[in-house]
């Protein structure tokens, strides 16, 4: 499986759908997962299961082919800081992150791992995006708000 397969797994698992298995992959593929949240969070533990259990339908399971690293942040600048730089050190495939504070500070620190972002307001305005529809460089995700509603 190729990167940029593995980058559209993982972006099509964030936004929870289930798709066809994917392939078996040579190696053990890593994901960094930063949230702002506490880890200990119930909300937090439920998107984490449901996340594992998507990726478990799709052919991924961290007993075999996949290692996923986690941390909350619970808001704090600092502790952002201080997780983005071990997510990044460890060099995941791929980082999923939750919130606008926490995409922006993984794109001060890597412009090559690629980013799967969500619960992000505007990426366009933030400038995690070049446009919605033509994301370019290495982050891609889901925005929480369509700006077309915001007049209804």
């Amino acid at each position: 499986m190729r990167r940029r397969e593995f980058i559209t797994l993982v972006g099509g698992v964030a936004a929870w759908p289930v798709g066809a298995l994917a392939q078996q992959p040579d190696e053990v593929r890593r994901i960094g997962v930063l949230v702002n949240t506490a880890a200990d969070d119930p909300e937090a533990q439920t998107n984490v299961a449901a996340f594992k259990q998507a990726l478990q339908q799709l052919g991924w399971s961290e007993s075999r082919n996949l290692r996923i690293d986690y941390r909350g942040a619970t808001g704090d600048a600092e502790r952002i800081q201080t997780a983005v730089k071990e997510l990044v050190a460890l060099q995941p495939h791929v980082i999923l992150t939750r919130s606008t504070p926490v995409t922006a500070a993984f794109l001060k620190q890597t412009r090559t791992i690629p980013i799967v972002f969500t619960v992000v307001s505007d990426p366009v305005g933030e400038r995690f995006v070049e446009s919605l529809a033509r994301p370019g460089g290495n982050a891609t995700g889901f925005t929480n708000v369509e700006p077309s509603l915001t007049g209804k």
